[in-house]
């Protein structure tokens, strides 16, 4: 076979990886890095390449001679067992010479894998983390149960969506407004028949917490860190979207039926009490979360345990310590980085599906929404308040998942300088 036939052979099997990794949700970083090592097992000397939310332009070097392919991606998803599978493959074969067909052969098994949990499963898991959501959001039982109904219903519908291939962004807006107006039936009939108190209604944005895109949005900032602005800024743009969509059914169906997105009851509970059912909150919301992005029960159960002992230490820095919401999210963050890397090195778990279901409670998902819905009425003062409290939390997420790998990998405290080597023929 000649040098640039081969040479095609081996690009676009370490293309088709990408395309994996990328469709998987993986990050700029993730895909280029994986790409690379893929790129040394089976024989090319150097391998670069330009990786965005949606394309993959990825040039080999070769025997003198190089080869330039473009990937597109339409898949826009999470799927965190596939990114550790291919991760844990890849690593395997680290250092080592391995044949073209016995990649293919492994990315087509990996590639069979069928997601861990059907539609019943994957509604539980979004219910029940809603609902853990709604408590730390100072809801009580009425707002928690219904919210668990009303988010199990709207990821039902999202699901169903998606596995047709809807758009994302049509699907995000009729998802919420599924969910928002079970809700507001089910508690507008409570106090009807049940002469339930007035009390209840803002809990309605807390059952759309399931389509906060946590996982792109934690891999967009990671992308921003690793100066991949290209992936950084597409993913975040397709946050962005992803959450006016979904805020547009939130004000929609809230000007029509009048509702208000005001919070009117704070529980009161002994402190004891309130720490350890916020422990519980925060264990099942992340178990939730990291279900929804197909991670395995064992991983599940890792990011779950970061994520209750990270969020109950960042309340009780703001409630016991008052320290700045932003400076006490930021410190969590680092603090589950640090965890997740630990927790990676004893594991065959990669950091990212560990430290994104444990960040992801932490996004101030009740404000965001709630802002849209402030500024749709007019009330601007109380919007860019929620705003900017989003913004800032976000912006602390970031900068403490960054600080940990910082601390934790050389690679991202240093950055390697990289030459392309000489060619002497163009394929």
């Amino acid at each position: 076979m000649r040098a640039h036939d081969r040479l095609a052979v081996q690009s676009r099997v370490v293309l088709r990886l990408g395309q994996m990794l990328l469709a998987s949700g993986a990050s700029a970083f993730r895909v280029k890095d994986t790409m690379r090592m893929l790129a040394k097992a089976v024989g090319i000397e150097e391998h670069h390449a330009q990786v965005t939310y949606t394309e993959i332009v990825a040039t080999a070097y070769a025997n003198g001679t190089f080869r330039t392919e473009l990937a597109e991606n339409r898949v826009m998803g999470v799927n965190a067992d596939r990114i550790d599978r291919l991760n844990n493959y890849v690593r395997s074969i680290r250092g080592t010479s391995v044949l073209v067909e016995d990649v293919e052969r492994h990315l087509d098994e990996i590639e069979k894998v069928k997601p861990l949990y059907g539609w019943l499963q994957n509604a539980l898991a979004s219910g029940l983390a809603c609902a853990a959501f709604s408590f730390l959001n100072k809801g009580g039982w009425v707002e928690c149960l219904v919210v668990a109904v009303a988010a199990f219903a709207g990821q039902w519908v999202r699901r169903q969506l998606l596995h047709r291939r809807m758009n994302h962004f049509g699907v995000w807006m009729a998802s919420g407004a599924v969910a928002a107006l079970i809700y507001i039936g089910a508690v507008a009939a409570a106090q009807t028949w049940l002469h339930l108190e007035p009390t209840h209604q803002a809990g309605f944005i807390s059952a759309m917490l399931f389509l906060v895109p946590g996982f792109p949005l934690v891999t967009g900032i990671i992308d921003l860190v690793r100066h991949d602005f290209q992936g950084g800024i597409a993913r975040l743009v397709y946050v962005a979207l992803l959450v006016i969509s979904a805020g547009m059914a939130v004000w929609i169906v809230s000007a029509t039926f009048q509702w208000s997105v005001t919070p009117n009851l704070v529980y009161e509970l002994p402190v004891l009490v309130l720490y350890l059912l916020r422990i519980l909150a925060s264990f099942v919301a992340s178990f939730g979360f990291a279900m929804l992005f197909n991670s395995p029960y064992k991983v599940c159960a890792a990011a779950a345990v970061i994520g209750a002992t990270v969020n109950v230490g960042r309340l009780a820095l703001q409630d016991e310590l008052e320290l700045p919401v932003q400076a006490a999210v930021g410190l969590a963050a680092l603090a589950a980085g640090l965890l997740a890397a630990e927790i990676a090195r004893r594991t065959r778990f990669s950091r990212v599906t560990l430290s994104v279901p444990a960040v992801v409670i932490m996004i101030p998902g009740v404000p965001l929404y709630r802002s849209l819905a402030y500024l749709n009425d007019g009330e601007t003062a109380l919007a860019f308040g929620s705003i900017f409290t989003v913004l800032f939390s976000i912006t602390a997420i970031g900068v403490g998942l960054a600080v940990s790998r910082m601390l934790t990998d050389r690679t991202w405290l240093v950055e390697p300088q990289l030459a392309l080597p000489r060619v002497g023929q163009q394929d």
